[in-house]
């Protein structure tokens, strides 16, 4: 019993990290599904949806950034809801308002009282435009100029409902956090490239993102993933969520650990809550990505627990093999706390910063598991 309880616990680790992306690549390249991409004509009216508070630093940039893409002006229009600012953001969204005019593309203000949170920020957004199709951004990010023009594209296929672009962090500091948050992140990318390719990504890049309005319903007031209830609801619908590469959004990856460590573990206790708040996509027959969802969000909140069952049998199995297993694992575990010493050892640096992002999302899989039970609010924002 115990050593099966290793080999079960093992197998799902390793199926979670490597089996599930090898699975995909040769399924992706067995049987792909192509995008019929094409430009739409005539130029279909498009929202642009940002949702901010207290984004005084970053929103007139945001929007100066929008104003420069090479979508046709008079077919765009851009609508900044804050969600109950309390610092300058009102009233530089209002100047830049009255600036314009009747300039192309519109840009328009919706400043909410209070704190309704990002998803009533964002059902205000969506009920207020205009647009057949709308583009979900965050205040931070800056778009490539052809970046909604190539979302669009996708379109052209009757088959897309949403399109999920892809979010490039600048290489402007080689920090520990921005090493690690780069592994993570490339196989993240590549996992819903792979997934696109078979029929839909689980799920979308919150700072680029586009959906059929048609499609669209208001999100529960305290969802947490809006960029994964709004694409897996489109895919619940038939439609397929697909991954568009040449959409890119630039970001900088934050040096401040707390924040990052805060996000994670608000992301990972969100995939619970969207299992609450949807459970027919824990259904093979309502959902047409179930696999790719379990492999993909659910499976890695419980890689922590079963790395514990897999460390505890390794250590009471009583034979010499896993007990070797278990110091190499520990010493894997351990390897940052002593990467200084050993920085000069080829392959030293890329080993420590795989044990250190590995360790690092499950403890924040463990603390979004403690968030889960604890009684009390969740912050909205």
């Amino acid at each position: 019993m115990i050593r099966a309880a290793f080999w079960v616990s093992f197998l799902f680790i390793v199926y979670t990290y490597a089996g599930y992306p090898a699975l995909l690549h040769c399924w992706s390249f067995l049987l792909p599904r192509r995008v019929r991409k094409k430009p739409l004509e005539p130029a279909p009216l498009v929202s642009v949806v940002i949702a901010a508070r207290n984004e005084e630093r970053n929103i007139a940039r945001r929007i100066e950034n929008l104003f420069n893409q090479d979508y046709p002006g008079d077919r765009m229009e851009i609508i900044i809801i804050s969600d109950g600012s309390t610092d300058a953001t009102d009233s530089i969204v209002a100047s830049l308002v009255e600036g314009r005019g009747r300039a192309a593309p519109a840009l328009r203000h919706i400043a909410l009282e209070g704190n309704r949170g990002k998803p009533g920020a964002l059902n205000a957004g969506v009920a207020a435009a205009a647009g057949e199709y709308i583009v979900f951004a965050d205040a931070r990010q800056q778009f490539e100029p052809d970046a909604i023009s190539r979302l669009l594209e996708n379109f052209g296929d009757p088959d897309v409902g949403a399109v999920s672009g892809e979010l490039v962090f600048h290489e402007d500091s080689e920090t520990a956090i921005r090493t690690d948050m780069g592994l993570y992140w490339n196989l993240e990318k590549w996992i819903r490239k792979a997934e696109s390719r078979i029929h839909s990504t689980a799920g979308a890049t919150g700072a680029i993102y586009a959906a059929r309005k048609e499609l669209l319903s208001p999100l529960p007031p305290k969802v947490i993933l809006d960029d994964v209830m709004i694409p897996m609801r489109i895919v619940l619908r038939g439609y397929r969520t697909v991954f568009e590469s040449g959409a890119i959004a630039w970001d900088t990856v934050s040096v401040d650990h707390t924040q990052e460590k805060r996000r994670k573990v608000r992301t990972l206790f969100g995939n619970y809550q969207l299992v609450h708040l949807m459970p027919g996509l824990l259904s093979p027959r309502k959902n047409p990505i179930f696999l790719q969802f379990l492999s993909h969000k659910i499976f890695r909140l419980f890689v922590p627990f079963f790395f514990v069952l897999m460390m505890a049998s390794a250590l009471a199995a009583g034979s010499a093999a896993y007990t070797l297993f278990f110091a190499a694992a520990m010493a894997a575990v351990l390897l940052p706390l002593i990467e200084k010493p050993l920085a000069r050892i080829p392959l030293m640096r890329k080993a420590s910063s795989f044990s250190r992002t590995f360790t690092s999302l499950n403890y924040f899989a463990f603390l979004a598991f403690l968030v889960l039970v604890k009684p009390g609010r969740k912050e909205i924002w």
